[in-house]
Parts: structure tokens; sequence; C-alpha cells
């Protein structure tokens, strides 16, 4: 059974992406600060879980190197988001909310294409590496700097990944989810009806096919928007 491993995981996208990669066979393991939120989804998907925290270095690459066999799928979803006037932000605030969101990124990529080299491709392919995007990583909105720092960096080490790693196998792509995803187990999050917020597992589909996609048209980067959103 082949490895997957999603870093940043709760009740929203991260567990419909548990979901979509159990079911297409593969063994899953969800890492998160609080892994007590995920027994039940544990326990649905029969996915392990680690407590960590993804900006520790040596704490990432236990948890890969912790894994059965090399991933075939590594996943990272965590990302901060610290709000308010760019001349009132505290700075440590700030290094955090980027450590999570771009550093940790960074640690995951390191440690996921680090296993992923170890082993001898299948079909000229060794694995997939995923990095769950915003519109932030596109263009800068007011008082919410850190958040576009963050994913500007993301986006950035997406792309030098999928030109450096490409050749080898390695399959690297960058997710720009523009909008709000519901999920109905945070308040004000629900969805009406109209299709107006991502449905996560409309989203976890669109990660199966990036990571089933022949290597001839590998796409490395994907926006993933409802029909109401403006751009």
């Amino acid at each position: 059974m082949s490895e997957a491993v999603v870093v940043g995981a709760g009740s929203g996208l991260s567990a419909s992406l548990a979901r979509a990669l159990s079911k297409a066979g593969y063994h899953v393991t969800l890492a998160a600060r609080d892994t007590g939120k995920l027994d039940g989804l544990a326990a649905e998907t029969g996915a392990a879980r680690v407590s960590m925290d993804a900006t520790d270095p040596a704490a990432m690459a236990a948890l890969v190197d912790g894994l059965p066999e090399a991933p075939r799928v590594a996943v990272y979803n965590p990302s901060a988001r610290l709000r308010g006037p760019v001349a009132e932000l505290d700075p440590e605030e700030v290094r955090r909310a980027v450590e999570v969101t771009a550093f940790g990124a960074f640690l995951l990529g390191r440690e996921a294409a680090r296993r992923m080299l170890t082993v001898e491709p299948e079909n000229g392919r060794r694995g997939t590496i995923l990095f769950t995007g915003a519109s932030a990583g596109v263009k800068g909105f007011p008082h919410s700097a850190p958040f576009a720092m963050g994913k500007f960096a993301q986006r950035g080490l997406a792309q030098s990944m999928a030109r450096e790693l490409a050749p080898q196998g390695i399959h690297v792509a960058w997710i720009n989810i523009d909008g709000g995803i519901a999920n109905p187990e945070r308040s004000g999050r629900e969805d009406d009806g109209t299709d107006k917020m991502l449905d996560p597992d409309a989203i976890a589909g669109e990660y199966l096919r990036l990571i089933d996609q022949h290597r001839s048209a590998w796409t490395d980067e994907l926006t993933l928007r409802p029909w109401v959103e403006r751009y």
C-alpha cells in the first residue's frame, strides 16, 4: 500500500483529502498539533496520526522518516493568517505566521523529496508533493501582509521545486484556493446550496487528479475558485 502524508490535518479540506486518498488505496498519515480532534477521521480512514509542530525541522524529519516507506504523496495545508495595519503588526507574530505558511512548507518539501529520491521510479514517477496555496500568493491585500508574504514564498518554493524535481520523477504543484471553503463544523462556513463556497470534497478530487496526472502533462499550478468569486 502506497504512503500519503497530510500535514495540517483538521475537519475541512484535509479531512476530505484523507478520505479521498484512503479510498484510492493509500495508507494515510495525518499530522497536526492537536491529533485528538482527528479520532473520528482516523477511525473512518484507518489513518495514522502524528502530533507535531510543522515549523520544527527535527519533527518534520521524524514524521517523514517514520513512514513505513517513502511517501508517494505529500500535502502541506497549514497557513497562518495575521491581519492588521502593517505599521502596527507585531514582528514576532509576523515571523511565526511566515514560518507556519512558508518555512513549514519547505520542511515538508525537503523531507518528502529526500525520501522520494531514494526509491526507484515507476513509469518515470517517484511521487507528488502538493502545497495548498491561496490568492494571497498571487496578489497582496490590505491588512494582510503576513499572509501574502507566506503564500508568495510558498508559491516560489513550489515553482523552484517543480523545475528541479520534475526531471527526477517528482511532481510538485501549488494549488491556489481562491475562495472560502465550506466546512459545516465551523460557524459561518456553511454553503447555502448555491455553490458559492468551495466544496472540500470537490477540491480533494482535483488533488487526486493532480496526483494521477501523466508526467507528459504535469500541472505545476492550479487555481480553484467558486463561480461567484471575482478575480
